[in-house]
C-alpha cells in the first residue's frame, strides 16, 4: 500500500511506554496513532521489546521518523566557556567539567550535544549512548531512517522559545515531570527538573519557583508559560501574589496518551 505523500513517522520514548504517529511533514492536520506499547520494566531490555513489538507489522521500512525522548532519559545543563577559549576542544572539556560538576560522573556514557559557543554560555544535552545505541538498532532492523533523536524539552523551547513574555520562565509538564527553564531577560540561565508529587498544588509551584529563583541568583518569575496538559489544581493560585501560570499549547494533543503526546512533540507546529 502506498503511504500519503509527505507523511513523516513519530516517536515517543519514555520509561513506561511507547508510542509511533504518523503526522504530516509540514505540520497541520492530524496525527495518526499507528501503535503503542508499554514497557515492561526498567532498563534497555524492555525498552527494546517495546520498540520491537511497536514496530512489528507497521509498514515503515524507508519511512523518516523523528524520535523524541522523555527529559526523564536526557540530560540539560548550561555551559560558561572559559576565558579565551577559542577552539572546540576547549568549549567541550568546559561541557565535560560542568556535566561532572553537575551529576558526578563523566560524559563518556553520554553522547553529548549542544550549541557551542566560544564568548556567550550556551546549553548542552546528554542522551545515554547505550539508548542511542538501541533506538538506532531497532531502526535499522525495521529499515527506519532516523532524521533526528532529540529531548522533549528541546523540541517544546524551539516551538515556543519567541513566545514567552518578558519576565516569564518557561516550562515543559509530562507525566509527572516538570521540566522548568529559568530565564533572566532574554537569556536562558538554567534548566531544572522537578519531579510533581501527586496532589501537587500551586502553593507547591510558586515554592518550587522561588527556590530555584534564589538558588540562582534571579527574581521570581513575574508568571510560568507551559507546554502539556495542566492540572487545575497547579494552574489556579491559591493566594494574592502568587505565580500566573498559563497554557501554551492548550488543545493540542490532549486526546492522546503521555506516550502520544510525546511523539506528537517531534512534529512541525
Amino acid at each position: 500500500m502506498r503511504r500519503p505523500f509527505g507523511q513523516v513517522l513519530r516517536l515517543g520514548v519514555a520509561t513506561g511506554a511507547v508510542s509511533l504517529l504518523a503526522a504530516s511533514r509540514w505540520g497541520g492536520g492530524k496525527a495518526t496513532v499507528l501503535a503503542e506499547q508499554p514497557v515492561a520494566g526498567p532498563g534497555n531490555e524492555p525498552l527494546g521489546q517495546a520498540l520491537r513489538a511497536l514496530v512489528a507489522g507497521q509498514a515503515v521500512a524507508g519511512r523518516p521518523v523523528t524520535v523524541v525522548l522523555a527529559d526523564e532519559l536526557c540530560r540539560l545543563w548550561q555551559v560558561a566557556p572559559p576565558p579565551g577559549a577559542a577552539r572546540l576542544p576547549d568549549i567541550e572539556a568546559a561541557a565535560a567539567l560542568r556535566f561532572h560538576a553537575l551529576y558526578g560522573e563523566g560524559p563518556a556514557a553520554w553522547h553529548v550535544t549542544a550549541d557551542w559557543h566560544c564568548t556567550e554560555p550556551f546549553f548542552a544535552a546528554a542522551v545515554p549512548r547505550a539508548l542511542l545505541s538501541l533506538v538506532e538498532a531497532v531502526a535499522a532492523e525495521s529499515r527506519l531512517q532516523v532524521v533526528q533523536v532529540v529531548p522533549h524539552f528541546v523540541t517544546a523551547w524551539n516551538r515556543w522559545c519567541r513566545a514567552i513574555r518578558p519576565g516569564a520562565w518557561f516550562g515543559q509538564l509530562h507525566d509527572g515531570l516538570l521540566t522548568v527553564a529559568a530565564i533572566e531577560g532574554r537569556q536562558l540561565r538554567a534548566v531544572r527538573a522537578l519531579q510533581v508529587p501527586p496532589g501537587a498544588d500551586h502553593y507547591w509551584l510558586a515554592q518550587m519557583l522561588g527556590r530555584e529563583a534564589l538558588l540562582l541568583g534571579l527574581e521570581a518569575p513575574a508568571q510560568v508559560q507551559l507546554c502539556g496538559p495542566l492540572p487545575a489544581a497547579l494552574a489556579k493560585p491559591g493566594a494574592a501574589g502568587q505565580i500566573p501560570v498559563t497554557r501554551l499549547d492548550a488543545g493540542q494533543g490532549d486526546e492522546l496518551s503521555a506516550a502520544g503526546r510525546l511523539a506528537l512533540a517531534g512534529s512541525a507546529p
